[in-house]
This record gives structure tokens, C-alpha cells and sequence, in this order.
């Protein structure tokens, strides 16, 4: 009999430089007291998460403690969630530790949010982006 796996599918996984690209592009944000939601709505149904975590949270053991913490967050909130989106969290610099359930608490706000409308990227004077080349 086949052990039972409980991880994140690769399916639902924001994987290329492309796909993050694109959500940070064309997303819409929301803004919590821990986390930061880049939320950009799919036609396929089900949410992919991508996640975001700077050298300011210090060194590699704890940002990768802080993706952990996030993706399981996600994992357990998906099939809740409201709407169909592309998701990046990023989580704001604060002294201590994440509780996952303080995570899974503001994750169901701010994909709320983000269904609900969230608050548009907005540019400068109505520039656009630079091309990369």
C-alpha cells in the first residue's frame, strides 16, 4: 500500500522566473501585519504559490524555517480559499517567530482581499516598465 503524501503539488507551485514575473507585473497586492500577498487571478481553477524571502530575514536556516512555515500555510488554507489565483507571499521583517496559525489567519485575509479586489499595481504618472533585455 502506497504511503499517503501530504506535500505541496508541483502543480500548485509557482516554479519559473516567467511565472513570478508575471504576478509581480500584473498583480494585484494586499498588505498584512505579517505577510504581503501578490495575487494575480488564473482561468484554470485551484491557487499556485510562489514565495518570496530577502536576506533581511537573516540567515539561510531561518529563511528557509519562514518558506516552511509559509507553504504549509498555504498547503493547509488552499482548499478554503476563495477564487483561483497565482500567489506570492513575502513576509515582512519583524523580530521572532512565525506562529502558522497567526499565517493561516492573515493568509485567508489577504486571499480575501485579493478576491475581493485587493489594490492595483499602480505606476508613477502612468509610466510603464522598463523592458529588460
Amino acid at each position: 500500500m502506497p504511503a499517503a503524501r501530504f506535500g505541496l503539488p508541483r502543480t500548485a507551485r509557482l516554479r519559473t522566473p516567467g511565472d513570478f514575473r508575471r504576478v509581480y507585473g500584473r498583480g494585484s497586492r494586499a498588505h498584512g501585519k505579517l505577510l504581503v500577498a501578490v495575487g494575480l487571478p488564473r482561468r484554470e481553477p485551484g491557487h499556485r504559490l510562489g514565495v518570496a524571502v530577502s536576506k533581511e530575514h537573516g540567515h539561510a536556516v531561518r529563511r528557509n524555517k519562514l518558506k516552511r512555515i509559509l507553504r504549509e500555510a498555504f498547503r493547509l488554507e488552499r482548499p478554503e480559499l476563495p477564487g483561483a489565483f497565482d500567489i506570492i507571499l513575502i513576509p515582512r521583517p519583524r523580530e521572532g517567530h512565525l506562529l502558522l496559525e497567526e499565517v493561516r489567519d492573515e493568509l485567508r485575509r489577504l486571499v480575501a482581499q485579493l478576491a475581493s479586489g485587493g489594490s492595483p499595481r499602480r505606476r508613477p504618472n502612468g509610466s510603464r516598465p522598463r523592458k529588460r533585455r
